[in-house]
């Protein structure tokens, strides 16, 4: 049979510094856990394809303290049906339990097929307080810190059932407080995934864009002509810059100049180093990261990373957001933290006759790109929000009735 641990809810004591009529818990005191065992366990020979069995969940399905479903591990039926109480369904809360991310956990939501557990997972059911109120309690960060203080670490870092089922967290007695506050969280996450869910569609309208402006596919009004092709040698200049680099234990927090490396976000560190300042030339520059392949424009004094971080100038009669769009459109081969500059000197581009078409080109991206910034900061923005709501609701700080 499946593993199961079961403690029976003491009356909820008066704990001194809470807030009146809320409690300390435990999480034993309000679900069962249920794991799989390691006789029920199951081999690559239990492994099927998708629609010939259920999903088998794992840690690679939780990320960021949600369900996702995008890659799935499907086993046999025979073995979905051996462990009926770990069949998972909506509302169930999942906690990873074993594992380098040990402690991860989520809300089952749209989960549209049969689903279990594999032996790295454990699922709260019978749930006697509101489950999504639990469940926002098991991924808030004073709960993820008591995880994180009794995991046992070595090799594959582990919490025992036992172990979960002592951990104490505080919520409110009346149940119409809870489902206030679950609701409270609910709409903060509402506003998060419309927006996670625009951004994703902005980015596929940008990406058509490009696909389409960047290859002549259409056209802008007011320009015509035929497009030409042109190598990469004419078209981009290598520029020496090597005396403006920063070393990165050398970033700072802030400061008056800007660091642009080859990472993935814009500016990664300050320096106020005036000898480190690079003044791009007019139109901006392009950097390119010749280990990562990131493709960045510049147009600000900034300093660059010292590792593989290239800048590149547009020649005469181009403009260089255009070739940065350009550059950023191209597959460059992946050969892993090596130099990848080479491919860019084979390459060759087709580009509109005049730089007036190049800049209309840039800026119809660009305004794109603008649009996607706003919606990103409000995202991050809207991500705080929750954060802070969470803090305050979840340890009764703020009231909601």
């Amino acid at each position: 049979m499946t593993r199961t641990l079961q403690l029976e809810a003491p009356a909820a004591p008066e704990t001194p510094g809470l807030p009146e009529n809320w409690s300390s818990r435990k999480i034993g005191d309000v679900c069962q856990i249920f794991g799989r065992i390691g006789f029920r366990g199951y081999t690559v020979d239990d492994i099927v394809a998708k629609g010939q069995g259920a999903i088998s969940l794992s840690p690679s399905n939780v990320v960021d303290g949600k369900l996702v479903l995008a890659k799935n591990t499907y086993i046999s039926w025979e073995k979905w049906e051996e462990s009926p109480e770990i069949k998972i369904t909506n509302g169930d809360i999942i906690l990873v339990k074993t594992g380098s991310t040990v402690g991860k956990a989520a809300i089952v939501r749209g989960l549209h097929e049969p689903a279990t557990l594999n032996p790295q997972m454990v699922v709260f059911k019978k749930r006697r307080i509101n489950e999504t109120l639990l469940g926002y309690i098991v991924t808030s960060e004073g709960f993820q810190t008591q995880l994180a203080a009794t995991s046992v670490g070595g090799a594959l870092p582990t919490l025992s059932q036992k172990e979960i089922a002592g951990y104490s967290f505080a919520c409110p007695d009346d149940p119409v407080e809870q489902e206030a506050i679950a609701e409270a969280l609910s709409d903060a996450d509402g506003v998060i995934e419309g927006l996670e869910r625009l951004i994703k569609k902005k980015r596929r309208i940008k990406q058509g864009a490009m696909q389409d402006l960047l290859t002549a596919r259409r056209r802008l009004p007011g320009f015509s002509g035929e497009w030409v092709t042109v190598d990469f040698s004419a078209t981009f200049r290598r520029i020496n810059a090597k005396d403006k680099q920063v070393q990165a234990t050398e970033y700072a927090s802030d400061g008056a100049i800007p660091i642009v490396d080859q990472g993935k976000s814009k500016i990664v560190g300050y320096t106020n180093a005036e000898a480190r300042r690079f003044v791009p030339p007019p139109g901006g520059v392009i950097v390119f990261g010749d280990h990562t392949r990131i493709v960045k424009f510049v147009d600000f004094d900034f300093a660059l990373g010292a590792d593989g971080t290239q800048p590149l100038g547009a020649r005469d009669g181009y403009s260089a957001k255009f070739l940065a769009d350009l550059l950023s459109s191209r597959e460059i081969p992946n050969t892993g933290y090596n130099r990848h500059f080479k491919f860019l000197l084979e390459m060759r581009f087709l580009v509109p006759p005049s730089i007036a078409e190049q800049e209309a080109i840039a800026s119809a991206l660009g305004d794109m790109d603008a649009e996607i910034a706003a919606l990103e900061a409000r995202f991050d923005k809207a991500r705080m929000v929750k954060e802070g709501m969470m803090q305050n609701l979840l340890t009764g700080r703020l009231r909601l009735v």
